[in-house]
């Protein structure tokens, strides 16, 4: 484990200062003991409660729905329909369309006379209590028609089934970066031609599973519309977006609207959007002149709450005969569900940018056509597009290093780039500013034992024990800190990528911290609180960060994309540094000198050569009073700041994972996993350390164990926790997690952002160990997640027929005529399509 600074709360080492302490969060003991405000635990007077109605289909015409038995419920105020609520309603947003003929179905939150997935809501009770509600709602009786439904992901691409009839087709959009065409590298198809007979070319097919968030707290909202302002109280990542939404789709004004995401138990990407429960919930109180609140249950969660990934990609990597990699070819199809969520059409169009990872690539083609189907719909859960590169480029490592017969870290090392060649631009067109791959990898190795581990391995295989040790490989990067707004204009982004703090020297000395960044567990409030205390010299105890409500926090775009600290700190920064400015002339004043004559150090404005000096917070003291300021001098000293991001930021690191896989039984057993993670200058060490626990577990779960799986009819089948298998951590082991700082050359503080970090690079690391344990035996690939069943079955078929042992009989479809589409009869290997509906 990290070593971590274990002084009690209230020890300051002043030659430290705050940032590079591990303080414990601030905002924990009201978290763990539940003293807090959940969206759930809102009374107001006179509310009522809402209960979904939910349709059993995937896809299907509404005939009728009889309400009449439902309305006479004990407690019922109310049953609504589509039909009843008309435009009232609104509508759902997708804020990224990626290209200008992307095809994008109407998407009410209630619809009026169609389907188009198994979860969609049909009718809404409102009732005194949310148990009458939800007795009510057994009580509607809806009659559907049922029509043929898009579930398999490649079947849908060919267009066999239609999920919404009207667009006449389920492909949404075809989105193309190719080298070549960009400026940024050169043909690929050149390049692969020439591979193919002078080095080597190697394809693969691998599946990306549909994940689901699982967030700790269910989604909740509650709308009161009675006062001047329509209040929404929502368990969001994102209240300023939902506020903007709301505004641009019912109407209503924005400074009309306040919306406040109190606590909030977790989202991991899964509360970034608007959802149809929060546009039902906002027009059924407008329409009753009431306050309504709504609460799913974990079941309606996991069956409607968005999902994550699905994707199938095929790809090609070419490289010379000695390892030199020449080019890359990605093809992807992404499920979008049925409908494309607020930047769901985009996730895929993120990991574009990163599937050349840290490799020196010279040429360099991405395809990815998003798809429609019958399901629930996707967006972004943690790490939007970037786990699923990682994980393409990382196993086409391990899988190019087997076919050249090279140690595959050695593979890695000849393409990677070289500390000494930052900033270096990639073929994909971004600048990376700074990093050391050799050092987070010197360190994993060393501290994972690699080499001892190695030697255990031939000894197991040599005397064919049936318990065979694998070891994984991940070496990533990632971009985050989302983003500059021109590079998201540029990319059809419906939104920017600053954010807004504002710091407010309050006249007891105290400090008000105001972010845009809205938490959902993070610990802003502590390494936010650090941050301004090292900046203002002020005492942790005495800064207090407010967040989470647009009528505070006025001005922000929220939490995703580990943005937070790279760019909501960076705010936080500038506007402490112009309360600086601010106060430097009323201190020259007060103290009777030229402002050249002040130095400020340690929370002070001292006169140089002398001991003379006041404190930054007696001069807001001194500045509230206003008793002695020149003419025209505001009186005050608080400050805002806006901040633009110039570049992404790119966190990099080494994760080495070693299991032992027992081939009689295909059981998997974790041995140990090493993360050196180089995030640039760390805050807070103890929470990098949980976030990187937390995202560790998370992408060694989808290698694993977390499968949304879906049957024939499209029915979610693993809609609960007893068929969706979420870790615990009796599940995982201790984790051997180090850190690393390369600073980054973008912002004041030099960080990188960490919370997606663990995520992306585990799920390659783990299924890598997994197909490194059973190479011998023929085994080239697992389909995730890796359960007993599939390492055995995977060990069997390749004892039977090794060369066939993972042929995939089915290629990615792409439009016929488009842009590098994958020829029909392409070769690629992968495992075979498992279970209905994948």
């Amino acid at each position: 484990m990290t070593a971590v600074d274990e002084r009690p709360e209230t020890a300051q080492d002043d030659a430290k200062g705050e940032i590079g302490t591990a303080r414990k969060r601030k905002e924990d003991q009201r978290l763990i003991t539940g003293r807090t405000r959940w969206t759930d635990n809102i009374q107001l007077p006179g509310m009522l409660h809402l209960a979904m109605v939910r349709s059993p289909f995937a896809h299907a015409k509404i005939t009728s729905i009889d309400t009449e038995a439902a309305k006479a419920a004990p407690g019922v105020h109310a049953v609504l329909t589509g039909k009843d609520l008309g435009e009232s309603q609104g509508v759902l947003i997708n804020a990224w369309p990626i290209t200008p003929d992307q095809k994008t179905p109407t998407h009410l939150p209630m619809p009026v006379d169609r389907v188009a997935f198994a979860g969609e809501i049909v009718a809404v009770v409102v009732a005194r209590s949310a148990a009458a509600a939800r007795d009510a709602a057994e009580l509607v009786d809806v009659d559907y028609e049922e029509l043929p439904a898009a579930l398999d992901l490649k079947e849908a691409a060919q267009d066999k089934a239609i999920a919404h009839p009207d667009l006449g087709t389920n492909k949404s959009a075809l989105w193309v970066f190719d080298s070549k065409e960009a400026g940024t590298g050169g043909d690929v198809e050149e390049a692969i031609s020439k591979a193919r007979t002078d080095g080597v070319v190697v394809e693969r097919e691998f599946r990306q599973q549909r994940l689901i968030p699982a967030f700790m707290e269910p989604r909740s909202v509650v709308v009161d519309p009675t006062g001047e302002q329509n209040v929404m109280w929502s368990a969001t990542q994102v209240p300023h977006i939902v506020r903007f939404a709301l505004a641009a789709t019912t109407g209503v004004p924005e400074s009309k609207i306040r919306v406040i995401a109190p606590d909030v138990g977790g989202g991991f990407g899964g509360k970034l959007q608007v959802t149809p429960e929060e546009w039902l919930a906002w027009a059924i109180a407008r329409r009753l002149g009431k306050p309504v609140k709504y609460t799913e249950t974990r079941s309606e969660s996991l069956l409607s709450a968005h999902h994550g990934r699905d994707q199938w990609q095929k790809l090609t990597l070419a490289a010379t005969k000695d390892g030199e990699l020449t080019a890359f070819k990605v093809e992807l199809l992404a499920d979008l569900g049925a409908y494309v969520a607020v930047v769901g059409g985009g996730v895929p169009v993120l990991g574009a940018f990163m599937f050349n990872a840290i490799y020196k690539i010279p040429a360099y083609h991405f395809a990815c056509q998003t798809v429609l189907t019958n399901k629930t719909w996707t967006d972004a859960y943690r790490g939007a597009g970037r786990p699923e590169a990682t994980f393409g480029i990382e196993r086409m490592m391990d899988e190019l290093a087997a076919e050249l017969g090279m140690e595959p870290f050695e593979l890695r090392e000849k393409n990677w780039i070289k500390h000494e060649e930052f900033p270096f631009t990639t073929v994909a067109g971004l600048e990376y500013d700074s990093g050391n791959y050799e050092a987070a990898t010197a360190e994993a190795k060393e501290s994972f034992g690699y080499d001892e581990l190695r030697r255990e391995q031939q000894e197991r295989r040599d005397r064919k024990d049936p318990v065979q040790l694998g070891i994984g490989i991940s070496t990533f990067t990632e971009m985050c800190g989302l983003a500059p707004s021109r590079v998201l204009g540029s990319l059809d982004y419906g939104a920017g990528g600053w954010e807004s703090a504002s710091v407010r020297m309050l006249a007891t000395g105290k400090v008000e911290v105001v972010t845009g960044a809205s938490a959902h567990g993070q610990g802003h409030e502590t390494a936010f609180s650090q941050i301004v205390a090292d900046r203002l010299g002020v005492p942790f105890e005495d800064v207090e960060v407010l967040h989470g409500d647009t009528q505070v926090a006025v001005k922000g775009l929220d939490t995703y994309g580990s943005r937070s600290l790279v760019v909501g700190g960076e705010a936080l920064v500038r506007a402490a540094d112009k309360v600086i400015e601010k106060a430097k002339p009323v201190a020259a004043h007060l103290l009777e000198v030229s402002a050249d004559d002040l130095e400020f150090s340690g929370g002070r404005f001292g006169v140089k050569g002398t001991d003379q000096g006041l404190t930054i917070q007696e001069i807001a003291l001194a500045t509230f009073a206003a008793h002695n300021l020149p003419d025209g001098m505001e009186p005050s000293i608080d400050a805002d700041s806006t901040y633009d991001p110039v570049n992404f930021s790119y966190p990099h690191g080494t994760h080495l994972c070693a299991v032992e896989v027992d081939t009689e039984t295909g059981q998997i057993r974790m041995r140990k996993y090493t993360a050196v993670d180089d995030i640039g200058n760390v805050i807070n060490p103890l929470i990098v350390e949980g976030q990187v626990h937390g995202g560790l577990v998370q992408g060694i779960a989808q290698a694993l164990w977390e499968d949304a799986v879906y049957d024939d009819q499209g029915t979610l089948v693993s809609g609960s926790f007893v068929d969706y298998t979420l870790p615990t951590a009796a599940d995982t082991i201790s984790f051997d997690v180090h850190h690393r700082s390369t600073p980054s050359t973008t912002n004041t503080l030099g960080t990188k952002g960490v919370g997606e970090a663990g995520t992306i690079a585990s799920t390659p690391a783990v299924v890598n160990a997994i197909v490194d344990a059973l190479r011998p035996m023929g085994v080239t690939d697992i389909q995730m997640p890796a359960t007993p069943e599939r390492v055995w079955r995977a060990i069997q078929t390749a004892g039977a027929n090794q060369s066939d042992a993972t042929t995939s009989d089915a290629q990615p479809h792409f439009d016929e005529g488009a842009p590098n589409q994958a020829p029909a009869d392409a070769s690629s290997t992968g495992t075979p399509t498992e279970g209905a509906g994948q």
